[in-house]
């Protein structure tokens, strides 16, 4: 089995990425197993930031890497929070507040249209000239008001357009089928498979 370092100290994503790349003939490590910190996300693009994570954590471990850079992206707002989806409150990630501070902003807001959107990133080694890029997006808008008890981030303000139901009302599996992240893990298996296929 190969081994592949996974570029995320979040728990919560790291579950999706192990389910979805499940059927792989992978080993997946999580970069915290091998002491690998954070690293900076300095760029203004969910690629550019990706990449970077990959680069950081395949130089550290001398492994493959994937990477994902993800948030929500709110059309009244021009695109924001973006690549600060994290941090969109200031300070620290703290999921709450980041949703308290985006429905405040959009109170008196018409358009609460939004999409989450994720890139994900595979590179072979840290130099990696031609690295393995897939993207998902999903379509949605902002509610009013939290519902729902699943999920992590803004998915208890986050409605699906295809079921009516919030983020954090899917169940696990529903919401890896059709997520932002569930969109682009599904093109990387696909990628991958051929990839190591040609491998053997």
């Amino acid at each position: 089995m190969k081994k592949i370092i996974i570029a995320t100290s979040n728990k919560n994503k790291l579950k999706e990425i192990e389910a979805l790349l499940s059927n792989l003939p992978i080993t997946i490590i999580a970069q915290s197993e091998l002491g690998v910190g954070s690293c900076e996300e300095p760029f203004d693009t969910f690629i550019e930031n990706a990449l970077q994570k990959a680069r950081f954590a395949s130089k550290k471990t001398n492994l493959p890497a994937i990477a994902d850079d993800s948030g929500i992206c709110v059309d009244a707002l021009n695109g924001q929070p973006g690549v600060f989806s994290a941090r969109f409150a200031g300070g620290k990630r703290d999921d709450e507040k980041n949703n308290d501070k985006l429905l405040d902003v959009l109170s008196n807001k018409k358009n609460r249209r939004a999409y989450y959107y994720c890139a994900i990133v595979f590179i072979r080694h840290s130099k990696d000239p031609q690295p393995i890029i897939t993207e998902g997006i999903w379509q949605g808008e902002i509610l009013s008001k939290r519902k729902g008890n699943n999920g992590f981030g803004y998915d208890s303000i986050f409605m699906d357009f295809k079921t009516d139901k919030s983020a954090a009302e899917l169940s696990p599996d529903l919401k890896n089928r059709i997520s932002h992240r569930g969109q682009a893990l599904q093109k990387l298996e696909q990628k991958l498979k051929i990839y190591y296929e040609e491998k053997r």
